[in-house]
């Protein structure tokens, strides 16, 4: 280690220099040695050798091999330095979990893909498999190398049912749903009518994990499908509608079913022809009851389903209907993100195309403050013309002082009527 490195000021405790990685220059977390002998930060010392590179980063050295070895006695070191300077509000580093060996990994997999092992040895071989990939990507790398792992997975979950434990079949469901499936894995599962409706049926499952690995695996193969064909078909099983939009409404405390349910409905009303059948299952209900409890991704990706449901007369009616609807559109432009806007306007757009009243109900909530300082802000050039449509859309409904006397109007760039 160069004995020229300064000493690393964090919160105003110097960290003593071997305790820092060569490559990051920051607190080691999991330090692992080469085959050179020098120790570096594991993520910063396997980021270096994704990238190409063959040599020590230390003595530029080639290195025989990537092998690396946990540096337990420097870790310890590390841990004790922590705890020493625990009043300075150093916290102690935790002891990381050592990635999965290969050899482990191959040997779950031939006890988990075996028809003759007994199924509780099928079914222990999957769950230490879904424990090793819920550790890390490193691990999950590990097993999709694994010589047709996702294909191997698939068959368990959709083997016929006379002849596979449905914990087996759930199991294996809970480790495939870990991995990213290619297209031609999930244009097989979608070609197969029998696999989705099997798929649908679990959505109603007793157990809220059997119900949420079934929503996620239908959103992975509606995303990895490229056939419009194949989509429609899928979207075609009222079920699903109806089971992603009850895990939405009976789920709701749980964040990964609020994130997963919004995903699967969203890419469910990607299909045009089907999506009545979201509006019929109670997808607008749900939505907007469930929007205030997304984080940013999934409230952008709720409000573009609902921006897609409001595209037919039936989705228009039932946003209406709710009284919450318009008001919560409001109050999300310019509120989350540029996407979040955009969508939000195109919905006010296609409510108040549709109906006078809810034209009332915008300027009610405020949207003509809301319309013009968008169409003054950074955001989008679309976004800022779904915002110029909407205010000529709603100047019958202007109270009668809103243009003489509001500054907003004065200084905005849109053009009197």
């Amino acid at each position: 280690m160069p004995g020229s490195l300064e000493p690393l000021d964090l919160v105003g405790v110097q960290v003593p220099y071997y305790f820092r990685c060569p490559i990051s220059l920051e607190l080691m977390r999991d330090p692992v040695t080469v085959s050179t002998g020098q120790t570096y930060d594991r993520t910063s010392i396997e980021s270096w050798a994704a990238t190409g590179n063959t040599t020590c980063p230390v003595t530029r050295t080639p290195l025989s091999d990537f092998t690396l070895i946990p540096n337990h006695t420097l870790r310890r070191l590390i841990q004790d330095w922590c705890v020493a300077n625990r009043a300075f509000g150093i916290e102690r580093i935790p002891t990381p979990k050592q990635p999965a060996e290969p050899a482990t990994v191959r040997s779950l997999m031939n006890q988990a893909s075996s028809a003759s092992n007994p199924v509780s040895a099928r079914v222990s071989a999957l769950v230490r498999l879904k424990g090793l990939a819920r550790d890390s990507e490193k691990n999950r790398s590990v097993i999709c190398s694994h010589n047709n792992a996702r294909e191997m997975l698939m068959s368990i979950v959709f083997s016929d049912s006379s002849s596979g434990s449905s914990e087996l079949k759930h199991e294996a469901l809970a480790v495939l749903v870990m991995f990213k499936l290619g297209e031609s894995e999930c244009t097989e599962i979608a070609s197969d009518l029998n696999k989705v409706v099997y798929l649908s049926k679990l959505l109603f499952h007793s157990s809220i994990d059997v119900r949420l690995n079934s929503a996620s695996l239908i959103e992975t193969v509606l995303a990895g499908t490229r056939s419009s064909d194949l989509q429609a078909e899928i979207s075609n099983v009222v079920e699903l509608f109806a089971g992603v939009v009850d895990i939405l409404k009976s789920l709701s405390s749980y964040p990964r079913a609020l994130r997963i349910g919004v995903r699967a409905l969203f890419a469910l009303c990607l299909v045009k022809q089907t999506r009545h059948k979201a509006v019929e299952a109670g997808a607008a209900e749900a939505l907007i009851e469930r929007l205030a409890d997304l984080d940013k991704c999934d409230a952008e990706r709720a409000l573009a389903t609902i921006e897609l449901l409001c595209r037919i007369p039936s989705g228009c009616s039932a946003f209406a209907a709710h009284a919450l609807t318009i008001p919560l559109l409001v109050k999300t432009i310019l509120k989350i993100s540029d996407r979040a806007t955009e969508y939000a306007a195109g919905a006010l757009m296609a409510l108040c195309s549709d109906s006078e009243r809810s034209q009332r109900d915008a300027v009610s909530a405020g949207v003509l403050t809301q319309l013009l300082l968008l169409v003054q802000s950074d955001c989008t050039e679309r976004a800022k013309r779904k915002a110029q449509t909407l205010l000529k859309l709603l100047r019958d409904s202007w109270p009668e002082d809103s243009t003489g006397n509001s500054d907003d109007f004065a200084c905005s760039k849109v053009v009197p009527f």
